[in-house]
């Protein structure tokens, strides 16, 4: 008698859940029969969400880019910002008597694309890595008369050419996408993880009876008004640049004179909590090794392996070590990498071919 009971339990739930999954089937596929025209998803509160988002995250994204060297993924995230942003807006407006166009999960998708391509630029464009650098000052700080360092090889920013320049860079990679598409995604049938991360968030946002979609909005907004509310606290006690929270030295005095020291932002915390912690890790045992043992050992040869009244800023004194030893570290390792993936697909691609061939094939 127990069993008969259990089992029409366990009947019973079934059958309430795939009332629910139909429920759900059903409202997509009557929202996917009143879709409109793919031009009219492009609406105006999509481009200035998008503009609005893509600003935000391109500060962001070079921000992080200056000071780390480091950009974390955000498609994901300004899937669910460009979500609390209308949803927000059409909220306000239904309470002011307005009525709007229901936002969809392709309007949401379009903001999505829009923001994230307006923040690679900033990333892919050089901003914060050799873009800016260009300028005469730069030259000048390099050393006028170092080896290498061409006279009048600067280039002073300009919109005209940066624009110009910025096409060429961001309109070449439509060319090798669009042919690695259908080799890699259709052919091979390899998964996409950032993609399908944020149409399954973009999905569970449009769906009412998803509560994890609900309940992520929810963290979204409890943890950016935390990170705002701490960063106007921080406001009240910063002065100059080693003033307050800024540069508080956790370590010690003689610690924070080799910069280790907390400056309490939750930009970087956010980012620790987005990137592996092999990243981590491996960031921290550079630091160490770099800030804590070899700069101030070398330091230390002032006069010996450089001049000693050379500019802190220089590259011919310990400046000069810093960045050729790190980009030498870094050069290394990608061309590794590029290598073993390069033969790695290579490999797999033979493998495919060789299996697809009929017998006897020559």
């Amino acid at each position: 008698m127990k069993s008969m009971e259990v089992e029409l339990k366990s009947n019973m739930e079934m059958t309430r859940r795939e009332g629910v999954e139909e429920h759900q089937e059903g409202s997509r596929a009557l929202e996917t029969r009143r879709l409109p025209p793919w031009a009219k998803q492009i609406t105006l509160r999509g481009v200035v969400a998008s503009i609005v988002i893509g600003v935000i995250y391109s500060i962001v994204a070079m921000k992080l880019n200056l000071t780390t060297g480091l950009t974390p993924q955000l498609n994901v995230s300004a899937g669910l910002l460009a979500f609390v942003f209308i949803r927000s807006w059409t909220k306000l407006l239904n309470k002011a008597g307005i009525s709007t166009v229901p936002f969809t999960r392709q309007e949401n998708t379009m903001i999505q694309t829009s923001a994230v391509a307006c923040y690679s630029i900033a990333v892919g464009g050089g901003f914060g890595s050799y873009l800016l650098g260009l300028n005469k000052k730069t030259y000048e700080l390099a050393g006028v008369n170092s080896e290498g360092n061409s006279p009048g090889s600067y280039k002073e920013p300009g919109l005209g050419w940066m624009t110009a320049y910025l096409f060429i860079v961001c309109f070449v990679g439509l060319f090798v996408l669009i042919p690695l598409r259908k080799i890699m995604i259709i052919d091979y049938e390899l998964t996409y993880p950032t993609g399908t991360a944020t149409a399954v968030l973009i999905n569970g946002f449009h769906t009412r009876e998803d509560k994890m979609s609900k309940e992520q909005v929810r963290g979204f907004m409890k943890l950016f008004s935390l990170s705002f509310l701490w960063g106007f606290f921080q406001w009240f006690y910063a002065g100059k640049d080693s003033c307050g929270f800024k540069q508080f030295p956790t370590f010690g005095l003689q610690a924070w004179r080799q910069t280790f020291y907390f400056d309490f932002s939750m930009t970087y915390v956010g980012t620790g909590m987005i990137c592996s912690h092999l990243v981590n890790l491996s960031l921290l045992l550079g630091a160490v090794l770099s800030w804590g043992m070899m700069w101030p050992l070398i330091d230390n040869l002032k006069g010996d392996w450089f001049p000693r009244n050379l500019p802190e800023e220089s590259m011919q004194g310990l400046n000069g070590y810093k960045v050729f030893l790190s980009i030498s570290l870094i050069f290394g390792d990608g061309l590794y990498n590029f290598i073993k993936v390069l033969w790695v697909t290579l490999v797999s691609i033979h493998g495919r071919l060789k299996y697809k061939s009929p017998p006897g094939a020559v």
